[in-house]
């Protein structure tokens, strides 16, 4: 069997339904073995709309997207999603073509060293250079891409090897059982909660993973300890639940900060640093941790837990609920009330009033109206960011996705496409500034031309709004922001796709209930008043000053 049609094979073993990415000459083997293969290529218009389609489907489906390019500039363009997915814990396989192996000693053209260039941002890498190894290395990238902790890996494919003849087989899956808790570390830890009056659970983006909501919801219910999540973890526990304190995420001091000063003991699950810095919620470095997570804990000053639980979360999670307390919890289960009230009374206050100008947390409360407990928000890099993930409620894991690890602008647009993909009968919205829209807008015409139907929600301020946002807290002004635009409707319709800009409420409202329930491919473009960020930041420096 020609390599090319192994590869092919290997991937349909793995399970993988779509591949995203670019033609080009060094990839020709592969494309052409999948021709025949019932795995999805998606052409689409960017390898970095490609490696974001990927990043988001891994996010989604916990199995391996996968993207693909051709050598150098090809490669160069994949690196962006494939880091996003590497500090994001997303599950990515991407396959770089390259130049014949015969050439790759000496200077040629287009050729770099792309193993090198992506082994910093992938959990393993490697160029296939023997034909024979072909189906141990597509299992490797799947094995070590999809196991805990998820993220990135690589695989370089030269072109005279795709060519060459292998006699190896797919290799099958087999499902990994993941390590139980160390049943010492969960003594130390029931100690210290039995010590514990406030406790509070952190919950990061490893919380919604495998069964761990699942088993965390439980453990709340019954030792009604309160949940604060880093926006990558939104949903673990329902913020419809009385015991959810919403989200942590802003480079400030939030209402939500007052739970971290009274609590004495802070359960962190599935929390990377990288999220949110602990820093902001433990400057003083005294708070007692338990740290329950897939790996140990990063180093750092501000975060030096007391017990690490290294495990399967869900697996230590499951464990707490066994556990028979005798009565031996003494927690104060009122403390955390008045906390998530006054939350809950800030969020409900930024409903917009008719003649009211448009903000984005305005339009978050309309688009959570219409949107149902599962469907899908995705959210870009921006300021309207940091307002979904401080006042958008969510209900279920999943159902809000965030790029807070890596951070990275244009996501949103192609995510649209690839969560539409994992969940056809959810409705979908990606939301986004000008800024964001702008870098991927032409994975547009890719979206239309595979039929996917969901909505992209323009936030336009002419501006780089979170840099506007950030410069102005710091010096009371900007400089280097500002933009210019096209007529977003215009340019929507010119995709041949219904474009809506409202300009009253009742439009908007409209608008925004035609367009999300249509669950067709279109486009709304809001222009929102940015003062709205600076007042937060005022009124909240104010308060908890």
């Amino acid at each position: 069997m020609k390599v090319s049609d192994l590869i092919v094979k290997c991937l349909e073993n793995e399970g993988v339904k779509y591949i995203f990415g670019v033609p080009g000459e060094e990839n020709e083997d592969l494309l052409f073995s999948l021709e025949s293969s019932p795995i999805k290529f998606i052409p689409t218009r960017l390898e970095l709309g490609a490696s974001f389609m990927a990043d988001v489907y891994g996010r989604i489906t916990g199995k391996a997207g996968v993207c693909l390019s051709t050598l150098g500039p090809g490669a160069t363009n994949l690196i962006t999603g494939t880091a996003d997915a590497h500090l994001d814990k997303a599950p990515l396989v991407a396959i770089t073509g390259q130049a014949s192996s015969d050439t790759m000693h000496k200077e040629s053209h287009q050729y770099i060293d792309v193993v090198s260039m992506f082994r910093p941002i992938t959990k393993w890498n490697a160029s296939i250079q023997n034909p024979d190894i072909v189906a141990e290395v597509v299992r490797k990238a799947f094995k070590l891409a999809e196991m805990e902790k998820p993220g990135a890996t690589h695989l370089e494919l030269p072109e005279d090897v795709a060519k060459m003849e292998s006699h190896e087989k797919p290799i099958p899956p087999k499902r990994l059982r993941r390590a139980a808790p160390d049943y010492k570390a969960m003594n130390e830890a029931y100690e210290l909660l039995k010590k514990s009056k406030t406790p509070l659970i952190l919950a990061g983006n490893g919380a919604i993973r495998k069964l761990a909501s699942k088993h965390l919801r439980e453990w709340v219910e019954k030792t009604d300890i309160p949940v604060v999540h880093t926006f990558m973890g939104k949903g673990a526990v329902s913020d419809m639940e009385e015991h959810s304190l919403f989200a942590v995420g802003l480079q400030a001091r939030d209402y939500v900060m007052r739970a971290f000063d009274k609590a004495d003991l802070v359960i962190t699950v599935g929390y990377d640093v990288a999220e949110y810095d602990p820093e902001f919620w433990n400057r003083n470095k005294d708070k007692k941790i338990i740290h329950i997570d897939f790996q140990q804990a990063e180093v750092y000053e501000y975060y030096q837990p007391d017990v690490e639980i290294v495990c399967d979360v869900s697996a230590a999670l499951w464990e707490l609920n066994k556990h028979n307390y005798n009565g031996d919890l003494k927690f104060d289960r009122e403390w955390y009330k008045p906390i998530r009230d006054k939350i809950r009374n800030d969020l409900d206050s930024y409903a917009l009033k008719e003649g009211d100008d448009f903000t984005v947390p305005g339009a978050l409360h309309i688009i959570r109206e219409i949107m149902n407990p599962g469907d899908i928000l995705i959210s870009d890099v921006g300021s309207h960011k940091m307002w979904v993930g401080r006042n958008y409620p969510v209900c279920h894991p999943n159902s809000v996705l965030i790029s807070n690890g890596f951070a990275s602008m244009g996501i949103a647009l192609p995510g649209g496409i690839a969560a539409k993909l994992a969940k056809p009968e959810k409705q979908v919205v990606a939301v986004m500034g000008d800024g964001g829209f702008l870098m991927n807008s032409q994975e547009i015409e890719t979206a239309k031309r595979i039929g996917v139907g969901y909505t992209i929600i323009v936030f336009n301020d002419n501006d780089y709004g979170l840099v506007s946002w950030k410069q102005f807290s710091h010096t009371k002004k900007t400089f280097g922001t500002g933009l210019t635009n096209p007529d977003f409707k215009k340019y929507a319709e010119s995709f041949g796709i219904p474009g809506y800009a409202p300009r009253s409420l009742a439009e908007l409202k409209d608008n925004l209930r035609e367009a999300i329930t249509s669950q067709k491919l279109c486009l709304v473009e809001i222009p929102i008043q940015p003062r709205v960020n600076y007042e937060l930041s005022e009124k909240l420096e104010r308060d908890l000053s």
